[in-house]
């Protein structure tokens, strides 16, 4: 008997009861290394002891704060931290409990800041199918996850969407990545063109897409045309980190590998590695001097944002990956973990394509390399590889209609950034494993 609303109503969960490194151990005293860190979340493991006694230290001394009473010290560093690493503009940080509180805080930035300018028309989102950014009403309706729009369509604001940056589908063989970069960047242009040129406040996409379609890349120059167009047409970059950034993809924030820098970024997941929820949504200096010499003030709030528990275990997770050096055994082991998967799988039957950056990693499964078929979605193949993978101790991050919201199967890998190769080869061992005993 269980008194909770679980995600699936009839689900048999086990009941997790510690974890310690890359794993978790539940009730029956099995043990799961966590090759997904749940949803991309735990970069440093579980029970990591510097970042447990931060959390004990800052609740013993400041549990809570509204911070439209007072700020507090760990939040306070934190935010000057996460701007003094941001990408080059950024110079503030909105502090909040999560993704979806991030890029819902981030849209409201963008309509403001447009307020605060005198360009009150402008009020359309672009943003891209097979994307996610979240499941508040705001985050949700730009958000391209098919499935989860699906029942809530009629509370959704109204947004418009271009085709993702996904070569493996998108990609004519007669193009180079380059050129197939420059004609879906393109897409952006042609939508604001069709929506009114002075209409358009925002463009949000996540550098490398995470749930909704397994950890696909932008090809080179895609981003940074993207970043053209925004600037041509005074329209607000918003990127989407809070699965792909804090380090997860080999550099702290993504999108350094695009070489771009956005008006506004969101992080949450890796910012605080699942110890306390925490998120942010972290500012270019133009908005923040907008709403300065303006209204002077930002028309939103939480009741935990900013959380002094949550800051201080949040500083700690970004202290651990700097002395540690945790970025480069994300390369190391990013690079050792992907060239595995493509021994294991370069040549599978049903695994399409390998992709990602660093320890962010997606299989794509169909049913033909050739053509590309995906498998029927009754089969539901993903969800049978995730089931398969829990029986053999391993937990990754499967997901269906990966092509267009009803069809395809993909499955996520993202390990803590402490992973060794040992375990990296056990991850692909039964990853393999689980696979074929779906498909194989």
């Amino acid at each position: 008997m269980t008194y909770i609303l679980h995600r699936q109503v009839h689900a048999d969960l086990p009941v997790a009861i510690g974890g310690e490194g890359v794993e978790l151990f539940d009730s029956a005293g099995k043990a799961y290394i966590d090759a997904s860190g749940g949803a991309a979340v735990s970069c440093l493991g579980h029970n990591h002891p510097d970042i447990v006694e931060a959390i004990r230290q800052q609740a013993g001394k400041l549990a809570y704060a509204h911070t439209s009473f007072f700020t507090n010290e760990p939040a306070e560093a934190l935010a000057e931290q996460l701007v003094k690493t941001a990408p080059d503009g950024i110079s503030h940080a909105y502090l909040v409990s999560g993704g979806s509180e991030a890029n819902e805080a981030a849209l409201k930035m963008a309509r403001q800041y447009f307020v605060e300018k005198g360009e009150p028309q402008r009020r359309h989102i672009i943003a891209r199918r097979q994307s996610y950014h979240g499941n508040t009403l705001g985050a949700l309706a730009a958000g391209g996850n098919e499935w989860r729009r699906a029942q809530f369509q009629p509370l959704l604001i109204e947004t418009h969407h271009i085709d993702p940056c996904y070569a493996y589908r998108y990609r004519k063989p007669d193009e180079t990545e380059e050129e197939y970069g420059q004609r879906a960047a393109q897409q952006l242009e042609e939508k604001i063109l069709e929506l009114g040129v002075d209409k358009v406040m925002a463009f949000i996409a996540e550098p490398v897409v995470g749930a909704t379609a397994g950890a696909v890349p932008a090809v080179p120059g895609y981003f940074r045309r993207i970043r053209e167009i925004c600037d041509r047409y005074g329209v607000l970059l918003i990127l989407d980190e809070v699965m792909c950034g804090m380090g997860r993809t080999g550099t702290l924030f993504a999108c350094e590998q695009d070489g771009v820098a956005p008006d506004i970024v969101t992080v949450a997941k890796g910012l605080g590695g699942g110890y306390q929820p925490i998120g942010a949504a972290l500012l270019a200096r133009h908005i923040f001097d907008a709403f300065s010499e303006g209204s002077g003030l930002f028309q939103h709030g939480h009741t935990y944002m900013a959380h002094p528990v949550a800051c201080a275990a949040a500083l700690a997770v970004q202290e651990v990956i700097a002395r540690d050096n945790l970025l480069g055994n994300v390369q190391a082991m990013g690079a050792h973990l992907r060239a595995r998967l493509e021994a294991r799988f370069g040549n599978h039957a049903y695994v399409g394509d390998i992709r990602g950056r660093g320890l962010f990693l997606g299989i794509e499964l169909v049913t033909d390399r050739a053509s590309k078929e995906p498998f029927d979605p009754a089969l539901k193949v993903h969800a049978r590889v995730k089931k398969e993978a829990m029986a053999r101790g391993l937990m990754v991050y499967p997901a269906g209609g990966t092509v267009d919201g009803v069809h395809g199967d993909h499955v996520l890998l993202a390990p803590p950034f402490i992973i060794d190769s040992q375990t990296a080869d056990a991850v692909v061992e039964r990853l393999g494993a689980a696979i074929d005993a779906v498909v194989g």
